[in-house]
């Protein structure tokens, strides 16, 4: 009867049991580790601070409206003025604080180039804020 030394073992067999030593390890530190830093987190410096409004102050700038009608008029605020009235306007609303916007409204007939005239009189003026108004399309 030649038997091997490890015949006898019962150790084939699996593992039934899970090691939970490395677990509880694991959760110890993690509670070590949150008992430490509970404290540092809410220690607070008390500090006196000013109090001020928190209400925004709306001042919206105004409007001016410029169109170029289909025979090339322009019109300020539907008011016709002609080339030096309205480099007189360009500047006087320039100097506005705070600046208006220009809202830009053109004719579909008017050449680009009676637009693009007007737009850098208001930029040599002194305005830097200039919107196109459109129409949806249908009207």
């Amino acid at each position: 009867m030649a038997m091997s030394p490890f015949a006898g073992d019962d150790d084939d067999g699996l593992m039934n049991e899970i090691n939970m030593t490395p677990l509880v390890d694991v959760m110890l530190v993690l509670l070590i580790v949150f008992m430490v830093t509970i404290p540092v987190i809410r220690h607070a410096v008390k500090i006196d601070l000013p109090h001020a409004s928190s209400q925004k102050e709306e001042t919206k700038p105004a409007q001016v409206t410029v169109a170029i009608d289909a025979d090339g008029n322009v019109l300020w605020n539907d008011q016709k003025v002609d080339e030096a009235a309205l480099s007189a306007k360009i500047a006087e609303a320039a100097q506005a604080s705070p600046q208006p916007e220009l809202h830009l409204d053109a004719d579909r007939k008017v050449p680009y180039e009676k637009v693009a005239q007007l737009m850098s009189a208001a930029q040599a003026g002194g305005l830097t804020k200039i919107g196109f108004v459109t129409q949806p399309k249908g009207k």
